[in-house]
């Protein structure tokens, strides 16, 4: 089967299902049954969730995309120009790794936080529209105006959500419901 046809995309659920294949194989499973659970898989909340879209933006909720290693394989699977919702409780995160994606996927950024100087000064020279804002809110708002139709909103914050959530759940929760009341 092609990796086209997987239902989870990115080069690191390419690997994660590929291997589920290999297992599905080394179980016996029927070749038919390793392909429909490939190509069907649902996926899990808040990991890479495309829930909805919206006058043809698509949005992402990656709300467990605490650390800059989940973000950096958030970005590098989006195929679509990205509106990057980013920030919360810094946790030392060096940035410089996301610098390449985000000069070849991202168009503006929107940081979340309370705290948001440090993302701030980290993509300042790389990203031209970067704006700042403390509630779910205004954050969506503001990507859904950035973005255009074939464009992607992206929540992958690289950050704990202490605080302005109790957890990533929350969070993940309260994206998709202000998206939905856009």
């Amino acid at each position: 089967m092609s990796i086209f046809d997987l239902a989870l995309q990115g080069k690191h659920n390419t690997y994660n299902s590929m291997a589920a294949g290999l297992s599905g194989v080394v179980f016996r499973l029927r070749k038919e049954k390793i392909r429909q659970c490939l190509t069907d898989f649902q996926g899990v909340e808040h990991r890479l969730e495309r829930f909805i879209k919206v006058h043809g933006i698509e949005f992402i909720n990656d709300s467990k995309a605490t650390n800059i290693n989940s973000t950096w394989y958030a970005l590098e699977s989006m195929s679509t120009q990205v509106v990057w919702i980013v920030g919360g409780v810094d946790k030392g995160n060096d940035y410089s790794m996301l610098y390449d994606l985000v000069k070849t996927k991202v168009k503006a950024i929107v940081c979340l936080g309370k705290d948001n100087r440090k993302i701030i000064e980290a993509f300042d020279c790389i990203v031209k529209d970067i704006i700042d804002t403390d509630n779910m809110e205004e954050a969506v708002r503001n990507s859904y105006f950035l973005a255009g139709e074939g464009d992607t909103v992206l929540l992958s914050p690289a950050c704990a959500s202490f605080d302005l959530f109790q957890n990533y759940e929350e969070r993940g929760q309260m994206f998709k419901q202000v998206v939905r009341n856009l």
